[in-house]
C-alpha cells in the first residue's frame, strides 16, 4: 500500500487534494452531503493505489531473442511474455524495454489487462548497423489503475545478449596450393620404431589428458610435457588480423579496420564451409575453431575486436612460433613500417602458403599529392619485403571488395614484372 501511495499520479494527486477540500468545506458548512462525496472522492485513489501495489508483485516475465546472434544490417526479433501470477486481474501495463544507442530508441509497447493466472506476449524488432555485443534489457513495466490515478514502474533484472557479428560477404571457390597438413599436434614419429623414448612430445595445455603425458621428457626439459597424437590429415588455416591502431584510418563502420574485421569473418566462413580447421591470432587472442562450433567462435570475437594502441607484432610471431599449426596463414595487415613488413614476412613457416591482405589505409583519407606519393612508396616497400618471402600479396584499397580480390589468393608466383615495378618505384621514391 505504501509503495502504490508513492505511485499515485498527478490525477491521484489532485483526487487527493479535491478530497480534502470538499471535507474541510463539509465541515466548515455542516453539510453532510459533502462529507460523502469528499470520501468518495478520497476512496478512489487509495483504492487504485491497493490495487496496483498488490498486483506489482505478482508479475512474471521471460524474453526471448531469434536468432542471438546476426550479422550486422539484419534484424532479429525480441518475444517479451508477461504471466499475472496473482488472483486479481492487472491494469493496462506500458512495457519499456532498455535498448543500447546502437539498436535504436527504447520500444514502449502497451499491453491490456491481464486476468487472473494468464499470460501474453507482444514483440518488437531491433537492427544494428555496428556489430558488437549489446545488452537489452532490463524491461521496465509500468501498472496503472483503469482510471490512471495510480502508476507504478517496475524492473526486471534478466538481461539478454545480442551479438551482432561482421559483415560477411560470400567469396568464390578457388584452389589454393599448400593447404594441407596433419590435423594432430604435429606428423608424430611411430613408436614402434623410434621407441617410447623417441617419442614425439610438446608442452602440456590446459585441458590434455594426463595420461598421455610423457614423463621421461618431463624430467628432461624440466617442464610437463605430452605424447604428441597422429591425426589424419585435414585442410587448415591460421588467420591474423591486424589490430594495431595506427595501421588504419577512418572512423566508425566505414573506418578500414572494419573492412578489415569483414574481410577476416568472410575468410573465417568461406574457409569453414570449405572445410578447414580455423585459427584466428592478433595480439590479444588465439582463438581456435573447433570441429562442434566451425566459425562462431571466430565470429564472436570479431564482433567485438578493437583496435589496440600499443601493440607488438612481436607478439603475434612468437605466438605463432610457439605453436606452429602448418597449413595456410592469411594476414589481413594494415599500413606497415620496414620493421613491421620485417616481423610479417617471418610469420610464414617453411614451404607454407602465406597471403597478405595490405589494406591501404591512406586511401580512406584525402592526402595532398607528395604525402600520397609517400604512401604508396611506403605500402610499395613493404610488398616487396613481403614478396620476396614468397608470400602472395594483395592490396586493398578504399572501395576495393574482397569477392573481387580473392581469386589473387590462389596464383603463386605474381611475376617478376611486379616485383620489378615495384622495387623501380621504391628506388624512385628514394632518390627524389
Amino acid at each position: 500500500m505504501r509503495e502504490g501511495l508513492r505511485g499515485l499520479t498527478t490525477r491521484g494527486k489532485s483526487f487527493l487534494a479535491c478530497a480534502v477540500t470538499v471535507f474541510l468545506a463539509a465541515l466548515m458548512f455542516g453539510e453532510k452531503d459533502l462529507l460523502r462525496v469528499a470520501v468518495l472522492i478520497g476512496l478512489l485513489p487509495l483504492l487504485a493505489a491497493w490495487y496496483v501495489g498488490r498486483t506489482r508483485y505478482k508479475l512474471a516475465c521471460t524474453r526471448s531473442l531469434v536468432p542471438t546472434r546476426t550479422p550486422v544490417g539484419a534484424s532479429a526479433r525480441v518475444v517479451l511474455r508477461l504471466q499475472n501470477l496473482s488472483a486479481l486481474p492487472t491494469g493496462t501495463m506500458l512495457l519499456e524495454d532498455r535498448l543500447p544507442y546502437a539498436l535504436g530508441s527504447r520500444p514502449r509497447l502497451v499491453l491490456e489487462r491481464l486476468g487472473r493466472r494468464q499470460a501474453s506476449s507482444v514483440a518488437y524488432s531491433v537492427r544494428a548497423d555496428i556489430r558488437g555485443r549489446y545488452e537489452i534489457g532490463p524491461l521496465v513495466v509500468r501498472l496503472t489503475d483503469p482510471y490512471g490515478l495510480c502508476e507504478l514502474a517496475r524492473a526486471f533484472p534478466s538481461v539478454d545478449k545480442l551479438t551482432v557479428t561482421p559483415t560477411v560477404v560470400p567469396l568464390p571457390s578457388i584452389r589454393l596450393a599448400g593447404e594441407y597438413t596433419g590435423s594432430g599436434d604435429s606428423r608424430a614419429r611411430s613408436v614402434a620404431v623410434h621407441g617410447e623414448d623417441d617419442a614425439a612430445t610438446r608442452e602440456y595445455r590446459h585441458g590434455d589428458d594426463l595420461r598421455r603425458v610423457h614423463w621421461r621428457s618431463t624430467a628432461r626439459v624440466g617442464e610437463l610435457m605430452v605424447r604428441r597424437e597422429e591425426q589424419p590429415w585435414e585442410s587448415r588455416a591460421t588467420l591474423i588480423l591486424d589490430v594495431r591502431k595506427g595501421a588504419h584510418r577512418g572512423e566508425g563502420p566505414t573506418a578500414s579496420f572494419e573492412w578489415a574485421v569483414s574481410a577476416v569473418a568472410s575468410i573465417a566462413v568461406h574457409l569453414c564451409e570449405a572445410g578447414y580447421r580455423l585459427r584466428l591470432v592478433t595480439d590479444g587472442a588465439d582463438i581456435d575453431a573447433g570441429e562442434s562450433d566451425g566459425d562462431t567462435a571466430i565470429l564472436d570475437h570479431l564482433a567485438e575486436v578493437k583496435t589496440l594502441a600499443r601493440v607488438d607484432l612481436g607478439r603475434v610471431a612468437e605466438r605463432l612460433r610457439h605453436r606452429s599449426d602448418g597449413g595456410l596463414v592469411i594476414a589481413v595487415m594494415g599500413l606497415l613500417s620496414p620493421g613491421d613488413a620485417e616481423l610479417v614476412a617471418g610469420l610464414r613457416g617453411p614451404n607454407a602458403t602465406a597471403v597478405a591482405f595490405l589494406v591501404d589505409s591512406t586511401t580512406w583519407l584525402t592526402l595532398p599529392a607528395p604525402a600520397r606519393t609517400d604512401a604508396d612508396n611506403a605500402r610499395a616497400a613493404a610488398a616487396l619485403r613481403l614478396l620476396r618471402s614468397n608470400w602472395r600479396v594483395i592490396g586493398a584499397a578504399h572501395g576495393d571488395k574482397l569477392p573481387t580480390l580473392w581469386p589473387r589468393a590462389a596464383r603463386g608466383s605474381q611475376g617478376f614484372a611486379w616485383r620489378a615495378a615495384m622495387a623501380e618505384t621504391v628506388t624512385r621514391g628514394g632518390t627524389r
